[in-house]
């Protein structure tokens, strides 16, 4: 009895341990292209009250609450939500907006508490421009624990394709 709970003690540290050495920070990015100019899809993301029309989280609750505050859009504009498990509570703030980027502070509240930077870049290539969202940020212990069981890029990935494909339908409609 006591070999197997040196052994199953054994499994524990050796699975902390490797965690540990996982990097102190994650980073994941999507692009698509766009066939249209980068100021109609810099409007798309610039304003909070446009997501709505393309964010994969938008319709995954149509009960969650929005709230708007801070700047109308651009630098400063605030958007917080608060909705079922599927969307959990959380804060974005555009911390810069430049006409080929827009930073935005993401904080997650539930289920969850993370702090991100999520990035928008956009390049204009002739009639067409190249969208990169990316996410990045801190990974502190329990983030790489739980990195050994949640792949990052399989649960948030898709969701980032899924938004690029509809912020894709949204500026070539208009």
């Amino acid at each position: 009895m006591l070999a197997i709970a040196l052994i199953i003690a054994a499994a524990i540290a050796g699975l902390l341990i490797y965690a540990a050495t996982r990097p102190d920070s994650f980073r994941l990015e999507r692009s698509i292209s766009i066939k249209a100019p980068a100021e109609k899809v810099h409007a798309l993301i610039d304003d909070f009250h446009n997501w709505p029309s393309w964010s994969p989280w938008e319709n995954k609750d149509p009960a969650m609450k929005r709230t708007y505050s801070g700047t109308p859009k651009g630098k400063g504009t605030v958007y917080d939500w608060d909705g079922n498990k599927n969307v959990g509570l959380g804060r974005m703030e555009i911390t810069d907006s430049a006409p080929a980027k827009i930073v935005i502070r993401l904080d997650f509240l539930k289920p969850f508490e993370a702090h991100n930077t999520a990035e928008f870049t956009l390049a204009q290539q002739g009639e067409s421009t190249q969208v990169t969202w990316a996410m990045y940020g801190p990974s502190p212990f329990m983030s790489k624990l739980m990195g050994l069981f949640f792949n990052m890029e399989k649960m948030v990935g898709p969701d980032f394709e899924a938004g690029l494909v509809n912020l894709k339908s949204a500026a070539e409609a208009q």
